[in-house]
């Protein structure tokens, strides 16, 4: 499966966008171009794992991420999302099961809804108070 170009674009309009501003003004469209670059990394995962038969710790090992830390990233995917368990992970033994499924060309299971990303939010909104010697 090709990279989604749709995807990339985004990603390469985010990075076009934050190389024509001050750093502090840059941030934003960098966060944009490291959630895009995300996103493509997880669905590349899921198609690695499933069309191309590797295992999660091999196609984990191939970005920098721990066998551990695969399995959530592919609960992310659209591929992958109807797999995951109640923890939010997607299984070796849930793999398995993708695969079979894409082989006999049965449909994925019902998808449960994905929870958001975790973000900062400020605690309050009013401004800090100056500190000493400022």
């Amino acid at each position: 499966m090709p990279i989604d170009p749709v995807l990339l674009q985004a990603l390469r309009d985010a990075l076009v966008a934050a190389e024509q501003r001050d750093a502090d003004e840059a941030l934003p469209h960098l966060r944009e171009a490291a959630d895009r670059l995300a996103e493509l990394i997880d669905a590349q995962l899921a198609e690695a794992v499933v069309h191309q038969r590797a295992s999660l710790r091999a196609a984990g090992q191939k970005v920098g991420l721990s066998e551990n830390a695969v399995g959530p990233r592919l609960a992310r995917t659209a591929a992958l999302a109807p797999y995951a368990n109640d923890e939010g992970r997607v299984t070796a033994a849930a793999v398995e099961r993708a695969r079979y499924d894409a082989e006999t060309g049965a449909p994925p299971p019902a998808a449960k809804p994905a929870a958001a990303p975790m973000r900062f939010q400020a605690r309050r909104t009013t401004p800090p108070r100056p500190t000493r010697g400022s």
